[in-house]
């Protein structure tokens, strides 16, 4: 089992987060932290720790910060950030700290699971050991950033700023919502939470239930996918 640290500050996300970790075969969620403090605490108290996955954005430090901290503690346990910092400047940095991927939210299940297979890959890559010639080393430094990771781009008339909207107000609702809750939630108007409730719905992140009245037409309500 590949043991995985998951840190989020919102504890709901980290909760799904640790969900789809657990759908994958091979891998195991070992904590979860919701701050550096609590990271840091659980890298010196865990038995074993083989990934952490890591939001940039902590109440406390940065995730930049958190990984710079570990490789100065000596930690040489792997990272995949998971967060929704998209400038490149911080992409960057992170990736010369020697983060092995980079997960922009929002995300599906399908998208982590890309991720974390492509690790899964690298290291048993990596565990028969021996010498590489050069194609085996090239396969090697391709693995971590796997095209099937990425996630499939907004379609045309979609804003980003707003499916992070929907996303997180799915995500800190305690039950389903319908589109006109969704609306009174987040300020758009009925049709356009409609719309983005839609196409979470057709990508797998959002699932559509049904609440029949004593009489019309079913209400259609949403929770986001890895809450049911």
């Amino acid at each position: 089992m590949i043991e995985v640290l998951v840190v989020d500050d919102d504890v709901r996300v980290a909760h799904v987060n640790a969900a789809y970790v657990e759908k994958v075969p091979g891998f195991h969620v070992a904590g979860e932290a919701h701050s550096a403090a609590e990271a840091l605490t659980l890298l010196e108290t865990l038995p074993r720790l083989d990934l952490v996955l890591l939001d940039h954005c902590l109440p406390d430090r940065t995730g930049l910060e958190v990984v710079r901290e570990m490789r100065g503690r000596g930690h040489q346990t792997d990272v995949i950030m998971v967060t929704a910092a998209r400038d490149v400047s911080t992409v960057q940095a992170t990736m010369r700290q020697g983060a092995l991927q980079y997960l922009v939210k929002p995300f599906a299940f399908a998208g982590l699971r890309a991720k974390l297979e492509a690790y899964a890959e690298l290291r048993r890559t990596l565990d028969g050991g021996g010498e590489a010639e050069q194609a085996e080393v090239d396969r090697i430094f391709s693995i971590p950033s796997a095209s099937a990771s990425a996630e499939p781009a907004l379609p045309k008339g979609h804003s980003p700023a707003t499916a992070e909207l929907v996303r997180q107000s799915l995500l800190n609702a305690d039950g389903p919502l319908s589109a006109q809750e969704l609306a009174d939630r987040t300020g758009v108007s009925r049709q356009t939470a409609q719309r983005y409730l839609k196409l979470l719905e057709r990508t797998g992140r959002a699932t559509l239930t049904l609440k029949y009245g004593d009489a019309g037409r079913p209400e259609h309500l949403y929770v986001w996918a890895g809450r049911v």
